[in-house]
């Protein structure tokens, strides 16, 4: 019978697991709490490590299983750091030289376009932990460090839980007291000025430099600059820039595109326009009498998109999409009309047959609703044959 089945619970297998199921359950749950990927699961790590280690040879297990975590302190005095156990594993071949590191902190930082073109510099206020300077982040006075009563120093907690008529259950936790530690720091000991939590919340900030020609997506790094923690190198904080959209001009990578509304006259007989830009310099463009700019014709201007990135003497093109605006119906008498036909150039002329049929040309809202009409008309006139036309069962 087992006698503890602490270390089948942190692995969340059963006391009859097989050399296989523990295998498979240390390796999914070392993925997922190893250091570098969650440094605040370091303990966690720890232990899963520690259980592994044992429930893996057969000659600890038995063991363990006789006596407990107990009978395997007095019968093995050595073993392996946590790491060595998750490089044997993975085939890391020895400790991981690599710096454990704090996570990395991602701020969406929106910047309108006009910011983008000219560059310019932003500060941004970030709320980040620091190493406490009152107690240099150990948490307390120096040498006031105890082990933990609770726990008596292992950083777990076992409590026993009746699963079923004379079954019980033993189920172990992280200590709560110590957080796993196995340590802690007395109340009256504890540092005043982080609460024993070796770090306190400071306001800092970050100048970010924005440059010309940057783009939407684009990241700023400012590396150690993620929170601190003891005995971690802390992370980044990586600056990902926002692209607001502008009234004007959309972006195409180094171009800028925009709509310009021109009169029919304009299109026919040329036109002087301003252009305002994004560093508010006014551009003049025009087009000559008698150069005809088509509906949806593109135009562009050399050198007057955005600056190119790292190279902001250079530009990309602002291309000019027109739309030619036409007049309103009735805009002219109708006696004038021949005179305009004069100066326009002639129209098609379209050979007319007997056999060819003439239709009105009408607007499509008004033909929608007289379609509609006709529908309502005809489902009308239907329901009415329906009631007439019935048939009647008379029952005698």
């Amino acid at each position: 019978m087992v006698h503890e089945t602490g270390y089948y619970d942190l692995l969340g297998v059963s006391p009859t697991a097989s050399p296989e199921e523990i295998k498979k359950a240390y390796r999914k749950l070392a993925l997922k709490y190893h250091p570098d990927k969650n440094p605040s699961e370091g303990e966690r790590f720890k232990h899963i490590s520690q259980a592994y280690e044992v429930l893996s040879d057969a000659q600890k297990r038995d063991l363990y299983d006789q006596g407990g975590e107990q009978a395997i302190k007095e019968g093995h005095s050595g073993g392996s750091s946590p790491m060595d156990i998750f490089n044997m594993f993975f085939g890391g071949g020895g400790r991981m030289q690599r710096e454990r590191r704090g996570k990395n902190v991602v701020h969406q930082l929106g910047v309108p376009l006009e910011e983008m073109y000219n560059g310019t510099t932003r500060k941004l206020g970030l709320q980040k932990n620091f190493i406490c300077e009152k107690c240099e982040g150990i948490g307390g006075k120096k040498g006031a460090l105890e082990k933990c009563s609770s726990c008596k120093g292992k950083g777990v907690q076992i409590r026993v839980q009746q699963i079923g008529p004379g079954m019980l259950q033993q189920i172990q936790s992280m200590c709560a007291d110590c957080q796993g530690k196995g340590e802690k720091f007395n109340a009256k000991d504890r540092c005043k000025n982080c609460h024993g939590h070796k770090v306190e919340r400071k306001k800092k900030i970050l100048e970010v430099h924005i440059d010309k020609g940057m783009k939407d997506g684009q990241k700023i790094t400012f590396h150690g600059e993620g929170d601190e923690e003891p005995g971690l190198e802390p992370g980044d904080v990586i600056i990902v820039l926002d692209q607001k959209e502008h009234p004007l001009f959309q972006r195409q990578e180094d171009n800028l595109v925009m709509k310009m509304n021109i009169k029919i006259a304009e299109a026919l007989c040329g036109f002087k326009r301003t252009i305002q830009t994004l560093d508010n310099r006014t551009l003049i463009i025009s087009s000559l009498p008698g150069e005809v700019i088509k509906h949806g014709d593109i135009k562009c201007v050399q050198n007057e998109g955005m600056p190119i990135y790292k190279e902001p003497f250079d530009k990309g093109q602002l291309f000019i999409h027109f739309q030619v605006e036409f007049p309103e119906k009735g805009w002219l008498p109708e006696h004038l009309m021949f005179q305009l036909e004069r100066l326009l150039p002639p129209r098609e002329d379209v050979m007319l047959t007997d056999d060819m049929e003439e239709v009105d040309l009408c607007e499509v809202e008004a033909h929608k609703q007289q379609r509609n009409q006709s529908r309502e008309a005809y489902e009308e006139e239907e329901d009415e044959e329906g009631s007439r036309g019935g048939v009647q069962c008379q029952t005698q």
